[in-house]
């Protein structure tokens, strides 16, 4: 939330080193080429990424074309954003439920809107959509790329493997009941600095379509996919999605 510290400031640092500047490997192998494939980016074309982190998506974005605004509640986040990518697009410190009034989006001037593994550190749905329903043109997109809810619930899923059976499959112990997650802790990377968490939004598939419809948003595509990056057998069954992606039409 803009004016205040977000959960993420402490783990900022940590974030970034895991992440890189190139991304993570979920990054490479799954979410930016999704993202970009349901973007449509065309030349010219405005993309407003929210809850943008350090910015992994922004080169992509101008490679494609379009112009990048990065937008996210953790200042600490817009300051790593700026230092790696300041000359991929312009990073704002913003609350993504008010989005006109925190930063320097204009009603109507966006063809594509993105949340690149960021909605499920937003609540509540209804203001978010209805903040980015603001800031788009007629016509204009909204891609959603986030763990999938119905197969990896914080705290209430995991990976089983049945010997007999050769056979790994997901458990799920919950997934109907919106949450808030803390999430592990974690240490900055420099010695004595703060520790942080930070809160997951679980919430059933459901709730993301229903709140979009009531933004005026209408989905029109959804692909599922499974985890690109482990290889173990006994951790991984390619027939189980862990992430998914929504995209949505104004």
């Amino acid at each position: 939330m803009s004016g205040s510290r977000s959960s993420w400031d402490p783990v900022a640092g940590w974030y970034d080193a895991t992440v890189g500047i190139r991304g993570s490997p979920h990054h490479r192998k799954a979410a930016i080429p999704t993202v970009m494939q349901l973007a449509e980016v065309r030349r010219g074309e405005r993309v407003i990424d929210v809850g943008c982190g350090q910015g992994v998506l922004a080169h992509h974005v101008l490679k494609a074309g379009g112009q990048y605004l990065g937008i996210d509640a953790s200042l600490a986040m817009v300051r790593l954003a700026r230092k790696r990518r300041g000359d991929d697009g312009t990073f704002e410190h913003g609350d993504a439920r008010d989005l006109v009034g925190t930063t320097s989006a204009e009603p109507a001037s966006f063809d594509v809107a993105v949340y690149l593994l960021s909605i499920q550190d937003m609540d509540p749905l209804d203001e978010v959509f209805a903040s980015v329903a603001q800031v788009l043109k007629p016509g204009g997109r909204v891609v959603i790329f986030m763990v999938h809810p119905a197969f990896r619930a914080p705290r209430g899923s995991g990976w089983g493997f049945d010997p007999k059976r050769k056979l790994t499959y997901r458990r799920v112990e919950r997934y109907l009941t919106p949450a808030s997650v803390p999430m592990k802790e974690y240490a900055e990377v420099r010695k004595g600095a703060p520790r942080g968490a930070t809160i997951s939004f679980h919430r059933p598939l459901m709730d993301y379509v229903n709140a979009l419809a009531r933004a005026g948003l209408r989905l029109d595509a959804m692909v599922e996919l499974p985890d690109p990056v482990v290889d173990d057998r006994s951790r991984s069954n390619p027939e189980v999605p862990l992430f998914v992606a929504l995209r949505a039409r104004l």
